[in-house]
């Protein structure tokens, strides 16, 4: 028994120490597209890593070559896609072929299966919210091939060693899915945090100019109202409506301002965000029919959240007229809720078919200064992400060029 599980101890810790370094360099992100080159370093720290448990395998067994190289091709390709996976499973192929032996073909199957079997299911897996389930059902798929070809090829190994390597497998297998996503979650929080900050800073400049800006602007609007009154210019009289336009707009810019800086108390209470979102709706169907987009929401279960009501009906209003404002022709809005019981928490998703946005820009969705319309601030999206991180949820973007933005919102749960 020691025999087995000290090299697979090696193994072990070798996939953990590159998966850790992997993330150092390049940090794991869920719902992001790789890039090429990304695509490529993950291939060949996986490679390199997958390489370094060849050089420890169970020595006790023959002329065959058992380490947990293949474990490096089922993570990369789960995560990375085919590229990742392939470049690790070239990596271990021409070392496998440069090992020989009289079990040369059956290493090489074994790999083989190892890239094929993740590559089918990883879509499943990615969509999953449930990975360790998902993975377990993936890493089992793969035994069934990799016993099946043992017991056919190789004839002198015992039960012992198929419960100790197959069992440390799966463990360790599952192991590396719940760090990458711990990873995953932790780089979240971390971008959150300098989210946050920049937020702050934002506030604290907002809070120490808008008020001066808005004394002047105020008296400024007042003047020119009481000129135009009886004003025989026929130039002002004619751009006046257009000054005092621009004044109000300027205005709303410094209200949003204010917005962001200004700390509320919220009044949290439990709230039917069903109906919640009944009257957003309603509120913005004027709107909706000016821009020729239609509107689908479907008040049919009464789900509790915990959260203000005020700020949270200015959050969801935000993201429904932002899809509105995206569509440039007809199109439509959905609005959906789902109850997710795993972590009391409800998922309200509003979905449009608009112009979408690139990757590029979804990164700097929600911070300060940045819009994708020709006239905005990019503030409604920063104060929208505000309200709903103050009441402990999230709020996650997905978008496409010419198809369209789905935003999921997910909010903490209530009894009613």
């Amino acid at each position: 028994m020691i025999t087995l599980l000290k090299p697979l101890m090696v193994n072990i810790t070798i996939l953990f120490s590159f998966t850790f370094n992997a993330n150092l360099f390049f940090p794991f992100q869920a719902k992001v597209s790789l890039s090429f080159k990304q695509k490529f370093n993950y291939g060949m720290i996986g490679a390199l890593g997958a390489l370094f448990c060849m050089f420890y395998p169970i020595e006790t067994l023959g002329d065959t070559h058992f380490d947990f190289r293949t474990m490096a091709i089922l993570i990369l390709t789960l995560y990375g896609g085919w590229l990742p996976g392939f470049i690790v499973l070239v990596a271990v192929l021409v070392a496998r072929f440069i090992l020989g032996g009289h079990f040369l073909y059956v290493g090489i199957t074994v790999s083989l299966f190892a890239f094929v079997i993740p590559l089918l299911f990883r879509r499943i897996f990615l969509k999953s919210p449930y990975k360790i389930v998902t993975g377990s059902f993936i890493v089992i798929c793969y035994f069934v091939f990799y016993i099946a070809i043992l017991f056919d090829a190789i004839r002198f190994l015992h039960l012992s060693f198929y419960c100790t390597y197959f069992f440390v497998f799966y463990v360790t297998f599952i192991a590396l899915i719940y760090v990458v996503e711990s990873l995953i979650r932790i780089n979240k929080q971390m971008e959150e945090m300098v989210y946050l900050d920049k937020i702050h800073m934002i506030g604290q400049m907002a809070a120490s100019i808008a008020h001066e800006i808005r004394n002047p602007l105020t008296t400024v609007r007042g003047f020119i109202q009481f000129l135009s009154q009886d004003s025989k210019d026929e130039q002002f009289t004619k751009f006046s409506p257009m000054i005092l336009e621009e004044l109000d707009r300027t205005n709303h810019i410094i209200t949003d301002y204010l917005n962001v800086a200004k700390q509320e108390p919220f009044n949290l209470s439990s709230l039917s965000i069903s109906q919640l979102i009944d009257d957003c709706v309603q509120l913005m169907r004027p709107l909706a029919s000016y821009s020729n987009v239609e509107i689908e929401f479907e008040n049919r279960t009464a789900f509790y959240v915990r959260g203000d009501e005020h700020h949270l009906k200015q959050a969801i209003m935000n993201v429904i007229k932002n899809g509105i404002e995206s569509i440039t022709d007809r199109g439509i809005v959905k609005i959906d809720i789902q109850p997710n019981t795993s972590n009391n928490s409800v998922v309200v998703t509003v979905q449009d078919n608009g112009r979408g946005m690139t990757e590029e820009q979804l990164k700097y969705i929600g911070l300060p200064f940045f819009t994708t319309k020709t006239q905005g601030t990019g503030l409604g999206s920063m104060v929208t992400n505000k309200i709903v991180r103050e009441m402990n949820g999230s709020i996650d973007y997905v978008s496409e060029i010419n198809k369209g933005t789905t935003v999921k919102i997910v909010l903490r749960g209530a009894t009613s």
